[in-house]
C-alpha cells in the first residue's frame, strides 16, 4: 500500500504544490508590483473591481494570494472594506484560469514544457550582460520560472493520477463512489476537507480532473467535489484574518458567504450542470474545469447586485 498508493500520492502532491508555488512566485514577483496600485485605482466601484481582480488572479494563478493580500491591505487602512467586495468576486472568476488549463490536457507535453523553458531560462542567465538580448530576456527571466512551475503542476498530476489501478483493486474508489451515488453530499464534504486541509482549491480540483478523465468517478461526482472545494477555500481566508482588523474579518467573511451561498445555491443543480457542460465537451475532466468557471461566474454576476446594497454605504463611512 505504502509503494502503490502513499508515495506515489505524496510524490504526486510535492510536485504539483511546488510547481504551483513555484508560478505563482514567478508571476507575483513579476507583476505583484504593480497590484497595490492596480487595487487602489480600480476599486472604487465593486463591478471595477469585480474587473481588476479577475485579471490580477488570472496573472498571478491565485485567489487565496489575492484575498489575503486584500486582507492586509484592508488591516493596513491602505483600503476601505466596501472596495473589496469587487475584488472577492472578481478573484473567483480570476482563479478558473488554472482549472481551464489543466482541462487542456496538456499532461502529455509537461516534460517538452519543462525543457523548453529550462532552456529558455539557461539562456537568458548565460549571454552577455550587454548584450541586447541579454537585457529583453532578463526582464522577462521570471516567466520560464513561471511555465516551468506549471509543468511541474502537469507532471504531479501524472503521478498522483498513477495510484488509481491500486486503489480500483483494493476497493476504496468503489467505496467511496457508491456512498457518494446514495448522497452527493459525500463528494461536497470530501472536496471542502481536503481543500481546507491543502489550503488550495485548485490542487483538490485538479485531482478530481484527473480521476474523472479516467472514468474513476463520474463527472456529476467530480462536480459535487469542486462545489465543496469552493467552500473549504474559505478556511486559508479565515486563517489570514486572524488578529487583523473588524474589517479584515468582513472581507474573510464576505468570501465566505460567496462561496458557501454559491455551494447552496448549485448543489441542487449538480445534475443540471452536469448536463451543461456535457454539452460544451464530452471529456470528463475538461467537464469539471467548465462546471468550475461557471460555478464562480455566475456566483460572482448574482452578488455583484448585492454589492451596491445602501447598508454597505453605512459600512464606508464607518471604516473612514
Amino acid at each position: 500500500m505504502f509503494s502503490l498508493i502513499i508515495l506515489p500520492m505524496a510524490a504526486g502532491l510535492a510536485i504539483f504544490l511546488f510547481g504551483m508555488k513555484a508560478m505563482e512566485w514567478a508571476l507575483h514577483s513579476w507583476a505583484g508590483r504593480y497590484l497595490q496600485v492596480i487595487l487602489e485605482r480600480f476599486t472604487r466601484t465593486p463591478a471595477r473591481g469585480l474587473v481588476a481582480a479577475t485579471g490580477i488572479t488570472a496573472v498571478l494563478q491565485s485567489s487565496t494570494a489575492v484575498t489575503v493580500i486584500t486582507i492586509g491591505l484592508v488591516n493596513a487602512g491602505v483600503m476601505r472594506f466596501p472596495q473589496t467586495l469587487g475584488i472577492i468576486l472578481g478573484s473567483n472568476i480570476g482563479t478558473c484560469m488554472t482549472t481551464e488549463l489543466v482541462g487542456l490536457d496538456l499532461t502529455r507535453l509537461a516534460l517538452p514544457i519543462l525543457l523548453g523553458a529550462a532552456v529558455l531560462w539557461f539562456t537568458a542567465l548565460s549571454l552577455p550582460d550587454s548584450s541586447y538580448p541579454a537585457r529583453k530576456l532578463r526582464s522577462l527571466r521570471l516567466v520560464p520560472i513561471a511555465v516551468m512551475g506549471f509543468a511541474c503542476v502537469l507532471l504531479g498530476m501524472q503521478v498522483m493520477q498513477s495510484i488509481t489501478p491500486a486503489l480500483q483493486s483494493m476497493g476504496m474508489l468503489g467505496w467511496f463512489v457508491q456512498k457518494a451515488q446514495e448522497s452527493l453530499f459525500w463528494g461536497v464534504m470530501a472536496g471542502a476537507a481536503v481543500t481546507a486541509l491543502l489550503h488550495s482549491g485548485a490542487v483538490t480540483i485538479a485531482m478530481t480532473m484527473g480521476l474523472a478523465s479516467i472514468q474513476a468517478i463520474t463527472p456529476e461526482l467530480g462536480i459535487a467535489i469542486v462545489i465543496g472545494a469552493n467552500i473549504g477555500t474559505c478556511v486559508t481566508a479565515l486563517i489570514a484574518s486572524i488578529g487583523g482588523s473588524r474589517f479584515g474579518l468582513y472581507v474573510a467573511w464576505a468570501h465566505i458567504l460567496l462561496n458557501a451561498g454559491g455551494a447552496l445555491l448549485f448543489f441542487p443543480l449538480t445534475g443540471v450542470l452536469e448536463q451543461m457542460t456535457a454539452i460544451i465537451t464530452t471529456d470528463p475532466g475538461a467537464q469539471i474545469a467548465h462546471a468550475q468557471t461557471i460555478f464562480n461566474i455566475v456566483c460572482s454576476l448574482v452578488a455583484l447586485p448585492l454589492c451596491y446594497l445602501p447598508g454597505l454605504r453605512r459600512i464606508q463611512l464607518d471604516a473612514s
